[in-house]
C-alpha cells in the first residue's frame, strides 16, 4: 500500500512540475529560432603588437562568460580581423536586450603617475585625467576574484581584488619598483583610487576604496567577477538573423523523436512484458524531467542538441535492461517474484553506479577543460542526463515495479520475465 501511494505521488509530482513549466518556453538556438548578431570594435591602440592577440582572446573569453554563465546558451563569440569581436546570441531578437546582456562591463586599469608630473598633483586635474599616468600592464583580465569588504575604521565598503598567478607576479614587480610612488586605479578611464605604494605587495591582493555606496560596491564586484574587459570596446553594428533551418527540418526532428520513443517502447513491452511497460512509463518521466530542466536552466536547444536528446532516450533504458536481466537470472535460480526483483535491483545497482559514475567524471572533466561553450553545454547536459536517468531507473522503475507485483503471484512469473524465457 505504501509503495502504491509513493508511485501515485511521483506521477502527481511530475505532472505538477510539467504544468508549472508550461508557461516557460524552450530557448532555441540560432539554427532553430534566429537571434541577434553584434559586432564590436576593440581599442587596441595602446597595445603592443605582441599583446593584441592575447588581449583579444581574453576579451572573447570575458564576453562569452558574461553571456553564457552556465555554459549552455551556446552563443557564438569570435575574434575577426584583429580588432573585431563578433557576438551571436541565439533566441534573442531584441537588440537592446542583447546589448544589455553583454552589459557595461568595467574596464579596470592600474596606472603609474609619471615621475615628470609628480608636481602636477597639486592641480585638480592631475587626479581626473589619464594624461598624467602611464600604463603598468595590470588590467581587469588579470583578476581572479573580487569581493566586497568593509573598512574597520569607518565601515565604508571596499572592493578587495585577488590577482591570478600572472597578475600576482606583475603586481609584485610593479609595486616593488615604485615604492613611494602613486599607482592609481582607473575604472572606465576615471581614477577611483589614487594610493601611494608604501611597500611591495607580493601576496597578489589589492583594495579599491573609492567612496562607494554598498550598492555601487556590489555592482562593481559582480561586474568584475563576470569579467572586466582587458580592452575598451565599441558597438559598431547590430542586426537580427533568421533561423538557418526550415520548419520542415524542425518537424522532422520532432517526428524522429516520437518514432524512436514508440519503437523503443514496443521493444521493451514485447521483450520484458510488465517490467518493460513500467520502464516505458519511467522513460516517459525521464523525457518530461529532461525537457523541464531544459526550460528552467535554461538550455538552448539547437538541431545538434535535439539529436543528442533523441539519442539519450535510447541510452536512458540501459539501466532498466541491466536490472531486468539480473532479475531473469534470479528467477532462473528459483527465487520468487519479490525476492527475485529485490536481488535483481541489488545486483544491478553496483554496475549501474560504477558505469554512471565514470560517465559523470568524464562529463565534469569535459566541462572544466572544454574550450568553447558548445563543449561545456554538451558536457553539462550530459551530466544532467546521466543523473536523471539514474533517478528514473533506480527510484521510479523500482517503485512502480514493487507497486504492481502481487504478494503471491508465482503463477504469473512469466509476465515478469523476458524474451522467450518463463
Amino acid at each position: 500500500m505504501k509503495i502504491r501511494i509513493i508511485s501515485l505521488g511521483l506521477i502527481i509530482t511530475v505532472g505538477f512540475i510539467s504544468y508549472f513549466s508550461y508557461n516557460h518556453p524552450f530557448k532555441l538556438g540560432l539554427d532553430l529560432a534566429g537571434g541577434t548578431h553584434l559586432v564590436y570594435k576593440a581599442d587596441i591602440s595602446q597595445l603592443s603588437s605582441t599583446d593584441i592577440k592575447s588581449s583579444m582572446d581574453a576579451l572573447r573569453d570575458v564576453i562569452e562568460r558574461r553571456v553564457n554563465i552556465f555554459g549552455v546558451s551556446e552563443p557564438l563569440v569570435q575574434v575577426e580581423s584583429g580588432d573585431r569581436l563578433i557576438v551571436e546570441l541565439p533566441g534573442e531578437t531584441d537588440v537592446g536586450k542583447a546589448v544589455a546582456s553583454i552589459g557595461e562591463t568595467p574596464l579596470l586599469e592600474f596606472k603609474l603617475l609619471k615621475q615628470s608630473d609628480v608636481t602636477a598633483l597639486a592641480s585638480s586635474t592631475a587626479t581626473t585625467s589619464s594624461q598624467y599616468f602611464t600604463s603598468t600592464g595590470i588590467t581587469g583580465r588579470l583578476i581572479e576574484r573580487a569581493q566586497i569588504e568593509f573598512s574597520q575604521s569607518d565601515s565604508q565598503p571596499i572592493v578587495s581584488l585577488t590577482f591570478n598567478s600572472q597578475g600576482k607576479d606583475l603586481f609584485a614587480k610593479v609595486t616593488e619598483e615604485n615604492v613611494g610612488n602613486i599607482i592609481a586605479i582607473f575604472l572606465d578611464g576615471v581614477p577611483i583610487s589614487v594610493p601611494v605604494v608604501k611597500e611591495p605587495i607580493r601576496d597578489g591582493t589589492a583594495q579599491i576604496s573609492g567612496n562607494f555606496t554598498p550598492d555601487e560596491a556590489k555592482k562593481l564586484v559582480r561586474d568584475l567577477n563576470y569579467g572586466a574587459l582587458p580592452v575598451p570596446i565599441e558597438l559598431i553594428s547590430t542586426q537580427t538573423v533568421g533561423a538557418s533551418l526550415s520548419q520542415d527540418a524542425v518537424n522532422g526532428g520532432v517526428k524522429a523523436g516520437i518514432w524512436s520513443f514508440i519503437v523503443i517502447s514496443i521493444f521493451l513491452i514485447l521483450w520484458y512484458r510488465i517490467p518493460g511497460f513500467l520502464a516505458v512509463i519511467s522513460l516517459a518521466i525521464y523525457s518530461v524531467l529532461m525537457l523541464v530542466i531544459f526550460k528552467f536552466v535554461p538550455v538552448t536547444l539547437t538541431a545538434v542538441g535535439v539529436a543528442g536528446f533523441i539519442l539519450s532516450i535510447g541510452m536512458a533504458v540501459d539501466a532498466n535492461i541491466l536490472i531486468f536481466e539480473r532479475m531473469k537470472e534470479e528467477f532462473k535460480k528459483g527465487k520468487g517474484l519479490n525476492e527475485g526483483i529485490k536481488e535483481g535491483f541489488h545486483r544491478a545497482w553496483l554496475s549501474i553506479r560504477d558505469s554512471n559514475l565514470s560517465s559523470i567524471i568524464t562529463g565534469v572533466i569535459l566541462y572544466y577543460m572544454g574550450s568553447s561553450s558548445v563543449i561545456k553545454g554538451f558536457a553539462l547536459v550530459f551530466i544532467i542526463g546521466v543523473l536523471v536517468s539514474m533517478f528514473t531507473a533506480i527510484t521510479i522503475s523500482r517503485t512502480f515495479l514493487f507497486a504492481v507485483v502481487p504478494q503471491k503471484g508465482e503463477g504469473i512469473k512469466f509476465l515478469f520475465g523476458n524474451g522467450i524465457n518463463k
